[in-house]
């Protein structure tokens, strides 16, 4: 492979992952998605995208209601606990994000990992409930076009473009990742 086979492949390969892993297991195809600048991300996917905090409180804060966890698949691999998951708004049970996240437990104390691998709540949840400090960081932002996997998962009838970001959690110190993530927010 050439020098600019690798370069042009690396950066999907960062941004998408770990939603490629899902999707190669499923043997199913990726959908386009684009990286785009946040400048240019219409509202209100700029504020809930755009920032370092985690997704669940910014959505919790946007939909003005707790957000809860239903995780569609989890495995484990490469001393990594992966799991794809929609966040739900609480009380209308409607569909906040779409997400996929890659959590290396090992960084983890122990009830905490316990919490985290009985999926009883989403991880920014966790990571408040167990005093974790920790740090987010966007690496990019996305734009996906609709496919019926997520489009299913959302109850869309129509078509429409969608938004997301591939973000990195890391311990308060920046020196140890916790978790790598690709979200995507249902139409506004």
């Amino acid at each position: 492979m050439s020098h600019s086979e690798t370069s042009a492949a690396k950066p999907e390969t960062v941004l998408t992952h770990p939603l490629d892993e899902f999707y190669r297991l499923a043997k199913r195809a990726l959908p386009r998605i684009e990286p785009v600048d946040s400048a240019t991300l219409p509202e209100p996917y700029r504020s809930l995208l755009v920032h370092e905090r985690d997704m669940t409180s910014t959505l919790g804060q946007f939909h003005g209601d707790d957000i809860v966890l239903k995780v569609l698949h989890s495995h484990n691999g490469d001393g990594a606990y992966y799991r794809e998951v929609l966040l739900l708004a609480k009380r209308s049970r409607c569909p906040v994000e779409y997400g996929v996240i890659k959590i290396h437990l090992g960084q983890f104390p122990g009830p905490a990992r316990d919490a985290i691998t009985g999926a009883g709540a989403p991880l920014g949840q966790l990571l408040h409930d167990y005093g974790i400090g920790h740090l987010s960081r966007p690496s990019g932002f996305l734009r996906v076009e609709y496919d019926d996997h997520i489009g299913g998962l959302f109850g869309l009838d129509e078509q429409p473009v969608l938004f997301g970001r591939r973000n990195t959690l890391y311990d308060a110190t920046a020196e140890h990742r916790l978790a790598e993530i690709v979200e995507i927010l249902p139409p506004a």
